[in-house]
């Protein structure tokens, strides 16, 4: 901030979030250790990876990873991942991007990273951020997604607006509030009719706020009975009532319950509208 004739001049203004090609603009590494301008990203949808050789998740997710990057570059389709390190020390990013057959911000430019921790809010690695060709978030969700679609059927993984619950998708649980609809059910095809009856509340949601450039406030999930739903519930203290409906914040550590005869769209739109306008009262989980 500079100030001139008794005036601050904000040299950051206007104080809204960079657009990711401004934060990530500069050379990047390829793994030939030659550089690249990250003009060469344009026109592609862009994974931002968010990782480190010392952390054992991370190494799984990279080996996963590969694969799949591999399978949409031979797909056609245009794709480019740039990794972030978190790694302690040059010689741990060079061993560990020697593994990856994409970009990265060269380990010294600390700024350039820094800045791209800040602009996704990055709390946790592995993390991958997914982008459209105009920079725009795909999902937050990468990780999930290419774990869950080791075929890249789905590829480039939009947000899908409801999720059955597996081990592999769990861990966005806690990435923020989520529905969770209980059925009794044991076969994953059974679960299709939970799906449809809150696919288009869900839907409705995820379109209002993508129109705002904005993430979902809520991610919708159905469960069903199997050993994956019955830690959830162990663990989040639910009763064993099915159908049972629920809205589990786990950062927050509440839970709101709708324990009801039948689950309707009307039951579900106005669970979701009271949670929305903080009319409901939690539970502690």
């Amino acid at each position: 901030m500079n100030m001139v004739a008794g005036w601050f001049v904000c040299l950051e203004f206007p104080w809204g979030p960079k657009p990711f090609a401004e934060v990530v603009d500069g050379p990047l590494l390829r793994s030939d250790r030659q550089t690249t301008d990250s003009s060469s990203l344009e026109g592609s949808c862009v994974g931002v990876y968010f990782s480190a050789h010392w952390c054992p998740p991370c190494r799984s997710l990279t080996r996963v990873l590969v694969e799949s990057y591999r399978k949409v570059k031979e797909s056609g389709q245009k794709f480019e991942i740039v990794f972030v390190s978190a790694d302690r020390s040059e010689d741990s990013f060079t061993q560990y991007f020697s593994e990856m057959p994409w970009l990265a911000v060269p380990y010294p430019d600390e700024t350039r990273r820094s800045r791209l921790n800040r602009l996704y809010g990055i709390q946790g690695i592995p993390t991958l951020i997914l982008l459209d060709p105009e920079g725009h978030v795909i999902t937050r969700q990468g990780r999930a997604e290419v774990l869950n679609d080791p075929e890249c059927q789905l590829f480039p993984w939009n947000p899908r607006p409801v999720l059955e619950l597996s081990e592999t998708n769990a861990v966005q649980l806690h990435e923020g509030p989520c529905l969770v609809l209980f059925v009794d059910t044991e076969e994953e095809g059974e679960l299709e009719p939970a799906k449809a009856l809150i696919q288009p509340i869900a839907e409705k949601l995820l379109s209002k706020h993508k129109a705002k450039d904005e993430e979902s406030p809520l991610l919708f999930f159905v469960a069903g009975e199997d050993d994956m739903s019955d830690s959830l519930r162990d663990y989040t203290n639910l009763p064993e009532a099915a159908p049972l409906l629920t809205i589990l914040d786990m950062s927050a550590r509440a839970k709101y319950v709708k324990d009801v005869e039948e689950i309707t769209p009307a039951v579900v739109e106005q669970f979701v509208s009271d949670f929305l306008a903080e009319k409901l009262k939690p539970e502690p989980i």
